[in-house]
């Protein structure tokens, strides 16, 4: 866990961990918060060590874990908020919401883990520095990722690795395959044989990091993924819910981050 650590750290460019230091001693940080904006199936979220059904409308704080149901074709969306983007108000007894260009939105898949490690913005002058930190800790998810100031960061962390996204649309799976619609992204991976790979994935590639394969998306999943990216953006009406006392229910496989991609 050691080289993960030291890839988190060192994934982006240089000098970005020292432009973030210098701005925070001279602005205030902004903590972000998750807004769950739909929901297909059952999920859950883990809040201070107590598992409670996810429901539309919930606001999630760094250090809640979000898990899926194993049925094919559940989902959670989520979007990011930010000083500059207010979250959407669910106060009214029926709602549509349609995230805009400048929210990032994920979709995490059926039978997946996701951790919010961190979610902060500092007002730069004309510049919002973000970070944003996830830990896919076991299935996949579906992300699109607005154009970023250069010393912002948005890492997605996986078992053995870490992926660094910048302005992107993509798909990442935490056994170490990510697939690039639009944009760029930095794959880092800890091999079988205790090696770093480092890889950079361009739009229309995909890597996978267990072979060492950078190819081309093949032509067929194309227009799933633009169907995805497309949806993200529009949220059918939603009835909020409050979340309360927590189910017996189990949402996760006993087989961890084994589901191969399709």
């Amino acid at each position: 866990m050691k080289e993960i650590r030291s890839l988190i750290s060192g994934l982006i460019l240089s000098g970005i961990a020292l432009a973030l230091v210098s701005t925070a001693d001279a602005q205030t940080v902004n903590q972000g918060v998750a807004m769950v904006i739909r929901i297909k199936g059952a999920a859950r979220c883990k809040v201070a060590g107590v598992w409670y059904p996810l429901k539309v409308g919930a606001a999630l704080n760094p250090g809640t874990l979000i898990q899926t149901e194993l049925t094919k074709g559940s989902y959670v969306d989520i979007i990011f908020g930010e000083t500059n983007t207010p979250m959407p108000n669910f106060t009214a007894s029926t709602l549509a919401y349609q995230p805009n260009a400048e929210q990032n939105v994920v979709r995490i898949w059926e039978d997946s883990a996701l951790g919010i490690d961190k979610l902060t913005s500092i007002q730069t002058g004309s510049d919002v520095v973000t970070e944003t930190q996830l830990d896919l800790q076991r299935g996949h998810i579906f992300g699109k990722v607005k154009k970023m100031s250069a010393a912002s960061r948005y890492e997605v962390k996986i078992p053995n690795g870490v992926a660094g996204i910048r302005g992107t649309v993509y798909e990442l799976y935490a056994l170490g395959l990510i697939r690039v619609l639009v944009g760029s992204a930095v794959m880092s991976f800890v091999g079988p044989d205790g090696q770093v790979r480092t890889q950079v994935v361009m739009g229309l590639q995909q890597y996978d990091a267990r072979t060492g394969e950078l190819t081309p998306l093949p032509p067929p999943l194309l227009p799933g993924m633009e169907h995805t990216a497309h949806e993200l953006q529009v949220a059918p009406p939603v009835s909020p819910t409050p979340i309360v006392a927590p189910p017996s229910i189990n949402y996760v496989s006993p087989t961890v981050g084994q589901r191969p991609p399709g």
